[in-house]
Parts: C-alpha cells; structure tokens; sequence
C-alpha cells in the first residue's frame, strides 16, 4: 500500500459534537438509534433543537396509541389552519399524540414528503390508513376537517372535496383521471348547494357517485 504524509486533520469541534450526541443518546434510550441518530443531526443542521428525552418521557412500543379520527383531529386543530407545516414540527406533534413512528414514516414515504408539508395531502394519506376504500377515506377526512358541532352529517367545502379527492386517486394509481373528472362535475352540478358544501351523506349515499 503507497504511504503518504498527509495528515488527517480532526475538526476541533467534533470531539464536543460526539460527546453531546453520546449524551443525549444515553438520555433518551432510542429504540432505533440508528433512525434517532439522523433524526438528531439533521435537526441539528437545521439550527433546531435535537429530539432528546429523559427516560420518564420514552414511550414503550407496546404503549402506541392506535390512529383514530379523533386524533386526527385534535392533530389537525394543532396545525391551527396552516396549509404548510414543517416536518419536525409535525413529527413533534405526532410523537406528544403517541402515535406510531413507523406509521409517520409510512405517510412521509407515501407522499413523497420533504421538510415542507402540505397538511391536507398528509391528512388524506393518513386517513387512508384508517379507510379501505377512497369513499371511507373522504369520509373521515370529512369527519376530521368539518367545524360542524350539531348533530347533522360533517361538510367541507367541495373545493376542499376536489382537491382531496384528486390527490387521492393520483396516489391510488387505478382510477382514471376521467372518472375522477366525471365525477366532480356532476357533484358540482347536480349535488352541492348554494352553500358550497359538501356532505358526508351526498358521496357515500347516493347511488350515482361512485368514487372508486
């Protein structure tokens, strides 16, 4: 093997950076310390604060809460109306609800998601865990989105509807562009009200709407 006298030069700082990272590991006992570990340093390249927890604050795998509508919700109403939310952020939030890590990721994979999230895209896909079929997809992310507190069937606007609706066909892959265009044109023409609404009831309970 050829010698050479080029020295190996260490930055000062790294000594510091691993006995921190060593730290905080220690700290927070990840179950993935390999996933913990990029998480860690990429908060850091962004000038953010690292994911560290005592150990009173792990979660144990077995204490995952199961995702629901209701959750959903609640993490909706954190994201406070914003069309865009930062990854950690949202990744933060996730964690506080208890939720699956792995299910996250699975969403953030799917949708092909980088540091800036548009919520409603990330909502459907979420949702879509939780429904076997688009139309009970649409139904929950309905359910999730809807202000409505009397006791009538959740709405949306049928904007929100049409975004929500061609985002998901497009990641399903199997219904045509067509369907999906025939179908919001006569939601539009032949269903939806003065108000602009759309109900739960007007997709999953007329015969001539057939979303799948």
């Amino acid at each position: 093997m050829p010698r050479t006298d080029k020295q190996i030069c260490i930055p000062p700082e790294l000594p510091d950076l691993l006995k921190q990272f060593t730290k905080a590991a220690i700290r927070s006992q990840p179950q993935d310390l390999i996933q913990w570990a990029a998480d860690y340093f990429g908060t850091m390249s962004r000038g953010e604060i690292p994911p560290v927890g005592e150990r009173s604050e792990r979660v144990a795998l077995s204490n995952w809460a199961e995702l629901t509508p209701e959750l959903l919700k609640i993490l909706h109403s954190r994201v406070g109306g914003r069309l865009i939310v930062h990854a950690g952020e949202l990744a933060q939030m996730w964690k506080v609800l208890n939720l699956p890590a792995d299910l996250f990721n699975s969403v953030m994979n799917v949708g092909r998601f980088t540091e800036e999230i548009e919520w409603l895209k990330f909502l459907a896909l979420a949702c879509s865990s939780l429904g076997v079929t688009i139309a009970k997809t649409l139904k929950i992310v309905c359910e999730v989105l809807s202000s409505d507190h009397d006791s009538g069937p959740p709405r949306i606007p049928f904007s929100t509807f049409q975004f929500l609706y061609t985002y998901i066909a497009e990641v399903d892959g199997e219904i045509s562009a067509s369907h999906v265009s025939r179908m919001l044109n006569y939601i539009e023409q032949e269903v939806i009200g003065p108000d602009g609404l759309i109900k739960v009831n007007d997709f999953t309970q007329n015969p001539r709407v057939r979303l799948e």
